[in-house]
């Protein structure tokens, strides 16, 4: 593994338990020296603008993988449905693999990440708005509402584990159930 791999892989753990650790604390996470860690990110927004970009790509991808915008257009409430499932568990791995970019301000703030953080959004509201005119999900909030709520799920279960409430293996059925039962048609 490269120096910055191992930065890229270091630095968002340290930083979903830690997150105002210092540059130094996460070249030592990494395995490698500040002057090491600074050649590749000369600053630390740079290596967040970093870590959102990657958590962006995982992002995309996950929607891709569980075949979002397929789902959507198919009608279908049990393809709709599953297709939830499969991408609400992707999320929930996403979480825990880039948690900061969830909250952090260097991320949320960045004009780029925003831009493509409002592409992936509107290529899901898509498919809570199949679910909501299929009655996999309520019809009667907004589509951005249902996003939101997710959001907030994904942004939970990151501190739960982070503060260990909940073992790993839990973590993606306590967000399915919650987002399902609690955004489910009634």
């Amino acid at each position: 593994m490269s120096s910055r791999d191992a930065v890229l892989a270091a630095a968002p753990r340290v930083l979903a338990t830690q997150p105002t650790a210092s540059m130094a604390e996460i070249a030592a996470a990494a395995g490698v020296g500040r002057a090491t860690l600074h050649r590749h990110f000369a600053s630390r927004e740079d290596l967040l603008r970093e870590i959102g970009q990657r958590s962006l790509d995982q992002w995309a991808a996950s929607m891709d993988e569980a075949r979002v915008l397929e789902a959507a257009e198919s009608g279908d409430a049990t393809v709709i449905r599953a297709c939830l499932v499969d991408l609400l568990t992707r999320y929930v791995a996403d979480a825990q693999a880039f948690g900061i970019a969830l909250t952090d301000p260097t991320v949320l703030n960045d004009p780029e990440l925003r831009e493509g953080a409002e592409r992936c959004f509107v290529d899901e509201l898509r498919l809570h708005g199949a679910a909501q005119a299929t009655g996999v999900l309520r019809p009667d909030v907004p589509p951005r509402w249902l996003g939101h709520v997710l959001y907030g799920l994904l942004v939970a279960v990151r501190d739960a584990l982070v503060e260990g409430d909940i073992a790993p293996r839990d973590a993606a059925g306590l967000v399915v159930t919650a987002f399902l039962e609690g955004s489910g048609a009634r």
